[in-house]
């Protein structure tokens, strides 16, 4: 489990059981033991399930955790998504946070298959952003993995991207697109976003690498891969819905950009039950 994961979960459960759960403690004996299940309520594609192992883990090492249903599958109402076996009072201490991850990233895995879906005979490939929860970043950005789309960029130190306010700050695409030429290596790919065709023919004549058209309607887009005509990689972005995915795939772009793969997923509607 990567630390990060680690730390935040240790931080999920602090914030919920603070110094004491005062209703568990003094109602439960310590030695109980229980079983509890997590069941789908609502079908949708299951991620975050060693996620939701350990919390568990994390407030008592002694416990059997049986995955019914794996991080990629799909899970109908009523299946048993995983069980938990151990002393009633971690299971209930750690059954909401548990959830709370396991709920949120479902949710995320299962609207990005749809959008998937949607466009799996076209040439495109949906990518998400870094429209994400602060500090759920590298969780949330696995479960869009979880559902079949790709990762873009992490954070601002692994990818070169050069949006409209870099453009205003730098003097211009020609001049911001050669600055980074001149002090990257060579083995980072410049991103240049443009609003226009006018500014798409700017950082073509600069040899961008990959061009993120922004708001742009479908009829531009199209005039946009047919000026490019292969020169660079083209990323569709901005307000892009379930509603509009399929043309703008049929646009011939490479890459969707979709922020709201993470930013407005609802949660998959999953219980715990103890038995």
């Amino acid at each position: 489990m990567n630390w990060h994961v680690q730390e935040l979960i240790r931080k999920a459960l602090e914030e919920d059981i603070g110094h004491q759960d005062i209703t568990t403690e003094n109602l439960i004996d310590e030695n109980q033991r229980s079983r509890g299940l997590f069941l789908a309520k609502s079908a949708g594609v299951v991620a975050g399930i060693a996620v939701a192992e350990q919390v568990f883990r994390t407030l008592d090492n002694d416990i059997e955790f049986t995955v019914i249903i794996n991080d990629g599958e799909e899970a109908t109402p009523g299946d048993v998504i995983a069980m938990v076996e151990g002393r009633t009072r971690t299971l209930l201490m750690g059954e909401r946070t548990a959830l709370n991850f396991l709920q949120r990233l479902s949710g995320i895995a299962t609207r990005t298959r749809r959008m998937v879906e949607m466009i799996r005979y076209e040439k495109a490939e949906i990518v998400d952003t870094r429209k994400t929860t602060p500090g759920l970043r590298w969780l949330e950005k696995y479960a869009v993995r979880v559902g079949g789309a790709r990762n873009h960029r992490f954070g601002l130190y692994d990818g070169a991207m050069i949006k409209d306010n870099h453009i205003k700050a730098a003097g211009g695409i020609q001049k911001a697109v050669s600055t980074l030429r001149a002090r990257l290596p060579h083995t980072i790919r410049i991103e240049v976003e443009v609003e226009n065709l006018e500014q798409l023919q700017e950082a073509l004549e600069a040899r961008s690498d990959i061009i993120l058209l922004d708001n742009m309607d479908v009829d531009t887009l199209r005039q946009a891969v047919e000026i490019t005509a292969g020169r660079a990689l083209l990323e569709a972005s901005g307000g892009i819905t379930e509603e509009t995915l399929v043309d703008v795939a049929r646009t011939g772009v490479d890459f969707i950009s979709i922020g709201a793969l993470t930013h407005s997923a609802g949660s998959l509607d999953i219980s715990f039950n103890l038995e």
